[in-house]
Formats: C-alpha cells, structure tokens, sequence
C-alpha cells in the first residue's frame, strides 16, 4: 500500500511552488496560490487515512468554489515541465486522477477506463480525450495486471 513520506510532500510543495507547507497531526497541507489568475487552492495529503473499514492515502483539494477527495491515492507523478502533480487511484480496470497545477487549478478525473491511456487519441472524442491524456502520465507508475507478486 502506498503511503505519502515527508520526502514525496517536499517534493510535490516544490513542484507546485506551494507558499505554505505545514505538517498536522495525522496530514500534510500545502496552499497553491496564483496572485497573477486570482487563485488559491489548499491541499491536505493525508498517508494514512482511515477510509472506511481500511486504511489508505487521501489527497483532499480545498478551493473557494469546490471540495474534492482522491481516496486510496496509489501513487504521483511530478511533471516540471507542465508544471503539475497528478495524483492517481486505481482498480484493475479503472483510474481516477487529480491534477493540480502550479497556477492553483485543478482537474478531476473518474472512473476512467483503464486502457483509455494507451489508445490512439487521434479516435477519440475530444470530450474523453483530455482524460486520457491527462492520465497518460502515469502509465509508469500504474500496476498492470499480472505485475503484482501474489
């Protein structure tokens, strides 16, 4: 099971350029502000949340017009050079990914067929594409099926 270090939030607060990090009893919080578009967006990164009847990591987005919650996070990718962190959870045969972007924007996908990362976006419809895309990043980090040690 994945779990957040001190280490992976230092690096994603550098990453987004984050203002402010603290660290709470049981999480981590960063503020992402964009002086520039008017934006701010709060970030609370909790290891080891209990989520139910089992444990996980919990990635909480805070902003003046939204609440949004990525349970089970199994992993991040940093890209410097689009400037953003995109946390993902996944299933084995589903994905859900929250991008946050230095600039305090932030995107939600859900329940995104899994092999939609790997398909030729040229024959998708611009309204699934960008998912897709988005979520293409991580197909390093994702677990395949049959990878896993029983």
């Amino acid at each position: 099971m994945f779990q957040f270090t001190k280490e992976d939030i230092t690096k994603i607060a550098t990453a987004l350029g984050a203002e402010k990090v603290s660290e709470e009893k049981e999480s981590f919080r960063l503020r992402v502000v964009s002086a520039e578009d008017k934006r701010a967006l709060s970030i609370e990164i909790y290891p080891h949340a209990l989520l139910g009847k089992k444990r996980g990591a919990l990635v909480v987005v805070y902003t003046g017009a939204s609440h949004l919650q990525l349970h089970n996070c199994s992993g991040y990718v940093i890209s410097d050079e689009l400037g953003e962190v995109t946390f993902v959870s996944e299933t084995a045969d589903r994905l859900s990914g929250l991008v946050i972007e230095r600039g305090a924007f932030g995107s939600l996908y859900s329940s995104v067929n899994r092999d939609l990362i790997s398909t030729d976006f040229t024959q998708l419809g611009v309204e699934v594409m960008l998912s897709g895309v988005a979520l293409s990043l991580t197909e390093d980090l994702l677990d395949r099926p049959g990878d896993k040690e029983s």
